[in-house]
């Protein structure tokens, strides 16, 4: 599997290419594989002063191309034709990347190391881009009723029946109050991006049909986790 990059014709790609070679030789790390030869091709010229990574490789590729083919400096000879004279280096570039697999073999087959080596980088390419998880955080809620009479245990069905994306109910407890009166504790843990807990409070909590046990609702503790 080999490794790609965003156009590299572009600002955009060339920093893409310059923050994975940060601490490498060349793509594979310490060796010159298909995966240098593939991503230099799509260099149209050396990065400049900007791309001091890149740049390196980038030499480094057109070094070992050039000991490997003399008179071809960045690319190599096609099905037994001879080289164009004075290839330029795009022209160069392109014929190391053209032809059958049985007419052009820089490497011979890829290895099973290689396979993996190449499966583990994409994985960790994909790794460092996908988006981070939301934090998550755990809040402490009392659920207050209307009165006295109010059914407790209807007023925690009201409250357990509402479901969303990022929420998720947790242990309770009623504690009195005065006056014969229970407020409803309730522990929820909710992620950040998903659920806010006013919005909770007003649209859902205090709002029909649980409005019709639910007087009111604080917020007691709220603890990222």
């Amino acid at each position: 599997m080999a490794i790609y990059f965003s156009d590299l014709h572009t600002e955009v790609g060339l920093k893409s290419l310059e923050q994975y070679l940060s601490g490498k030789t060349y793509i594979s790390g310490d060796q010159l594989t298909r995966d240098d030869i593939k991503v230099y091709a799509a260099v149209s010229e050396k990065p400049g002063n900007g791309f001091p990574n890149a740049s390196r490789w980038y030499e480094c590729v057109s070094s070992q191309l050039a000991a490997r083919f003399p008179g071809k400096p960045a690319g190599v000879k096609i099905a037994g034709q001879a080289a164009k004279s004075e290839p330029t280096p795009v022209e160069a570039k392109k014929d190391a990347l053209e032809g059958d697999d049985d007419d052009l073999d820089l490497f011979g087959d890829e290895t099973e190391e290689e396979k993996k080596a190449s499966e583990e980088r994409e994985a960790a390419a994909k790794a460092s881009t996908k988006k981070k998880e939301s934090g998550k955080s755990s809040v402490l809620m009392d659920v207050k009723p209307w009165d006295d009479e109010t059914d407790m245990k209807k007023l925690e069905e009201a409250v357990r029946s509402i479901e969303m994306p990022g929420l998720l109910w947790g242990a309770s407890k009623l504690v009195p109050v005065g006056y014969g009166i229970k407020k409803l504790q309730i522990m929820l843990t909710i992620v950040d991006d998903l659920v806010s807990v006013d919005n909770l409070i007003e649209d859902h909590l205090t709002a029909e049909p649980a409005n019709e046990y639910i007087q009111s609702c604080d917020i007691v503790a709220f603890n990222k986790i």
